[in-house]
């Protein structure tokens, strides 16, 4: 028992290490992305240190529980990683521990975070975000500080466009002023040209001073009768010329009301009770105008017919065709634009109303969202970790190389899921419950079948596998390579390697002789012989028996030989299946057999050019051993 205590500790110390370093690293990818989107409301504002101190805090604040799972998947993968590398979970399991014994500890972890997570989603979250967003819109009202650029119209200024061809940035003197100024409107607007200028703030920086020197101004005067098509204008001439600007570069912090009503600023005790007002407030306004719809339908009638008898007789009496025919056309005009007053006030209170509706119904909806929200984030801690650990132990990869790589792909994945499922869900286009929970049920089921396969010593991640296959697929051979080993426990004979050669030598001559390998097979031979080569097998695992007697050779030079060997393919050369059935299958269906016929060509020329090889080789390791160099 204290020997797990010991083993506990050491497998939390290696994951809590890891999993500091990648939460930092996610939570500045995360700050970045969002610094990224609201940059334009930070640069050029000359904000202070503690405004942007408070911005970057309170958004790491907000921003924790979305960094939390996808630490957990990189730690989790590059723990796991780590100890399939330096062989240590082999070690583990070797004593008899299981993988889910090993991941005890971390289980229990991951939950720990989970709860954190839903903590800082549930209580301090919220908070962060009232105050978050109350900045950013503070941000937003914010004047930009002034830095006049050359050659551009500048509006930065309320009411009023200014062009600088050159400036002086050490006095500060600007040269070929014009300005636009449209306090009094665009159409009384006022222009000054002038030689040069200087744009000062005042001290309490609630104004701007502008000096303008040696320049004009152009005014349009009002035109009192409106019926003149010529509009006098005042021209000014100036040596020098003061204008005080009203510009406040002050900082001013919003209130924080307009944000009491948004999903994200409310826990989840509170989002279920707005849910429950917002709902009985749809259900009261929708019952209000049904009932407002059938009052007016019923006063309609009322007002119109006593009784459906009389309804009838006074739809006989009155023909509306005949009336509107024998009117006039001034009577036709104003019986057309009645009805199409009546119809478009009727349409437009009845989409004043659908939006009404809509905009509640939205609302609803984005405060379920929401809190469904703060569950599955704190769900997805304890998921990802279920499925990088078994992929880190699977991959057997560590450092921040392949881990990396696997985490990115994953979270991708999830988070394209998870958003377009949000979306659709708030939209209304997806049950709000289906929508939030799609991502959580996906990836569950991936992190059982990861931990499953994890658990049985699977290779469904094995990278060797996939290239062997791929090798197989492309009908790239397998290649030798033998090195010289430190330790030989059975050192080779020579006379028993020199005549094991010369039996291979033979095998290979014989086979040659009795196959011909470079003749064009029969279509129907092919298909229709049998699916086994026991003489190429016999030939196979004699050569298989020799190169593992010389890959214990000292001799770097028989290594290099035994290296060149080629590995037999005893099967590709037949018909691609062992039932026959199957081959008269593949053989009628024209397109299958003919691939399978150019693969049997491709593979007994392989195969003929594999033991004409090998006859060279088994010469030459027997030259090499008769020197006596094995």
């Amino acid at each position: 028992m204290p020997i797990i205590k010991k083993l506990d500790k050491f497998i939390l110390r290696s994951f809590i290490l890891l999993f500091c370093a990648t939460f930092f690293i996610c939570l500045f990818i995360f700050m970045m992305q969002f610094l990224w989107k609201y940059v334009d409301e930070l640069v050029g504002k000359g904000l202070a240190m503690t405004v942007l101190a408070q911005f970057f805090f309170y958004s790491a604040l907000t921003l924790v529980p979305s960094s939390l799972p996808l630490a957990v998947l990189l730690a989790s993968l590059m723990t796991f990683g780590n100890f399939g590398e330096r062989y240590e979970l082999l070690a583990m399991k070797a004593a008899g521990i299981p993988l889910t014994r090993i991941m005890a500890p971390l289980i229990v972890f991951s939950i720990f975070l989970g709860a954190t997570s839903f903590y800082f989603q549930n209580v301090i979250a919220p908070n962060a975000s009232v105050k978050l967003w109350t900045l950013i819109v503070s941000m937003r009202q914010k004047s930009p500080e002034l830095d006049i650029p050359e050659g551009v119209f500048y509006n930065e200024i309320p009411r009023r466009n200014l062009y600088v061809k050159s400036k002086d940035r050490d006095t500060g003197m600007m040269y070929g002023v014009m300005i636009y100024d449209f306090t009094n409107g665009f159409e009384d607007a006022r222009i000054l040209v002038s030689d040069s200028g200087k744009l000062e703030m005042t001290a309490d920086k609630k104004y701007l001073k502008l000096t303008l020197y040696s320049g004009e101004q152009f005014e349009n005067l009002k035109n009192q009768s409106g019926l003149s098509r010529n509009v006098p204008y005042r021209r000014e001439s100036f040596s020098g010329k003061e204008m005080l600007i009203e510009f406040d570069s002050g900082f001013n912090m919003a209130d924080a009301g307009f944000m009491a009503n948004q999903s994200m600023s409310k826990n989840m005790s509170q989002l279920s009770s707005d849910i429950d007002s917002m709902t009985v407030r749809s259900d009261s306004i929708g019952r209000s105008y049904y009932a407002e719809s059938i009052d007016k339908l019923q006063y309609y009638k009322a007002s119109h017919v006593d009784s459906d008898e009389e309804a009838y007789y006074s739809t006989a009496r009155t023909n509306v065709d005949s009336i509107y025919d024998n009117a006039s056309l001034s009577d036709k005009r104003k019986y057309l634009d009645g009805a199409k007053r009546t119809v478009s006030s009727t349409l437009n209170d009845w989409k004043f109303r659908n939006y009404t509706l809509d905009e509640n119904d939205y609302q609803v909806r984005k405060h379920w969202t929401e809190w469904y929200r703060k569950i599955t984030l704190s769900l997805a801690c304890i998921i990802f970790f279920f499925i990088g650990s078994p992929l880190g132990a699977i991959i057997r990869k560590g450092g921040l190389g392949m881990p990396v790589v696997v985490s990115v792909v994953i979270f991708i994945f999830y988070y394209i899921i998870d958003n377009t499922a949000y979306k659709m869900a708030r939209d209304g286009n997806w049950n709000v419950t289906f929508g939030m929970l799609l991502s959580t049920v996906v990836l569950s089921g991936l992190g059982a079948f990861l931990t499953y396969k994890a658990n049985k010593d699977s290779t469904v991640l094995n990278a060797d596998a996939y290239r062997t296959f791929m090798h197989k697929l492309l009908l790239i051979p397998a290649v030798r390579h033998y090195a010289r080993k430190d330790v030989i426990i059975d050192t080779p004979d020579a006379a028993d390697v020199r005549e094991r050669l010369g039996r291979l030598s033979a095998m290979t001559r014989d086979y040659l002789a009795t196959h011909k390998l470079r003749r064009l097979p029969s279509y129907v031979g092919l298909f229709a012989g049998a699916g086994r080569d026991d003489s190429l097998r016999e030939l196979s695992e004699v050569l298989e028996h020799l190169c593992e007697t010389l890959s214990n050779s000292r001799s770097l030079t028989v290594l290099s030989l035994a290296s060149g060997l080629p590995v037999l393919a005893t099967t590709a050369h037949l018909g691609p299946f062992a039932d026959r059935r199957l081959n008269i299958a593949a053989a009628i269906i024209l397109p299958v057999g003919l691939w399978f016929y150019v693969r049997s060509l491709i593979f007994r020329n392989r195969l003929y050019r594999d033991l004409n090889k090998i006859a060279d080789i088994c010469k030459n390791l027997d030259r090499e051993i008769t020197d006596g160099k094995l």
